[in-house]
């Protein structure tokens, strides 16, 4: 797999991903849709991911087990983190060349509002088991 380069709006930031997976997720919770004002569409980037501009991320830490990473000068938003393995989740649309994209997962699928659905096939994770997933990771 080679790097996937991205960027924020303005280019203050600039990101170096060796691991995106074109496989994407979506979240219904209701802190990424209104982080984002709709659900969120993550590729899954590993740890090996290098930020030029650093001095331009502003880190909020949204839950007990994540933080989500936004430009401070465009507002792109560019990451959710996991705390406990260092692992990035990102907008799927700051990777232009990103190729073979296919939505895999949907999480929070019972969170997600009656105004709007998928017709893909995909795997799909409800609230009580991301928690439990999550609840020995906290």
């Amino acid at each position: 797999m080679s790097d996937s380069k991205a960027s924020c709006l303005c280019g203050a930031v600039k990101i170096v991903a060796a691991d995106a997976n074109p496989k994407f997720s979506v979240c219904h919770c209701l802190s990424c849709r209104t982080w984002g004002g709709a659900p969120f569409f993550a590729v899954q980037c590993g740890t090996q991911v290098t930020f030029e501009g650093e001095e331009n991320i502003k880190i909020y830490p949204s839950s007990v087990w994540a933080s989500r990473g936004f430009c401070s000068e465009c507002g792109t938003h560019l990451f959710y983190k996991i705390k406990a393995s260092g692992e990035y989740n990102m907008p799927v649309g700051l990777f232009p060349d990103l190729k073979g994209l296919t939505m895999n997962m949907q999480y929070f699928s019972d969170a997600r509002p009656s105004y709007y659905c998928f017709t893909n096939q995909t795997k799909e994770m409800t609230t009580a088991e991301i928690m439990a997933y999550f609840a020995d990771k906290m």
